[in-house]
């Protein structure tokens, strides 16, 4: 009998871990990401979407500026998770490129700047922990972290970029032969 008492304390109780991690979430991330939501559209609006939209296509012309710059600007000011809206400004064919290289420099951004990535500020400080533990300075390691990271965000822009044409011709290609 105190088995199935343990068994059935056990099931309500990982609900209950469920429901203190909803509530975490209601009085933690979700507010933040409404009022960043409100503030960025609130902004769109003032200045004008035909005139960040013109930006976009400005900033997005190059590639090597489409996938660093812009990335950039879009993790730095909207921060994690709301810099991939950014993407909402440029073609079909070029958003998946551009949510792999936001998401791949949300961890390298940190070093230099925490609060584009403060929930996930862990990842750095525990790298870091060895170069403090060694009486080094911490400024080289962030700013090799962000270097090599905007290296990486370029490379996995350009190719998920030319990924995602072959895959949308060959959808073409497929659609056009049925």
């Amino acid at each position: 009998m105190e088995w199935f008492v343990k068994l059935a304390e056990g099931f309500i109780g990982m609900f209950e871990k469920g429901g203190e991690t909803f509530v975490g979430m209601l009085t933690g991330i979700v507010p933040t990401l409404l009022c960043l939501i409100t503030a960025v559209n609130a902004l769109i609006k003032l200045v004008g979407e035909n005139r960040i939209q013109r930006f976009a296509l400005k900033c997005t012309k190059n590639i090597i500026l489409r996938y660093t710059l812009f990335p950039l600007l879009a993790v730095f000011f909207l921060t994690n998770p709301m810099a991939y809206t950014f993407g909402k400004f440029l073609p079909e064919k070029q958003k998946p490129a551009f949510y792999d290289s936001a998401v791949s420099l949300v961890h390298p951004i940190t070093g230099l700047f925490p609060h584009a990535n403060a929930a996930e500020l862990f990842v750095y400080t525990g790298i870091s922990a060895g170069i403090i533990q060694l009486n080094l300075s911490l400024g080289p390691l962030a700013i090799r972290f962000f270097i090599v990271g905007m290296i990486v965000i370029l490379i996995r822009g350009i190719i998920t970029e030319k990924i995602t044409i072959k895959m949308m011709k060959n959808k073409e290609l497929k659609t056009a032969s049925n």
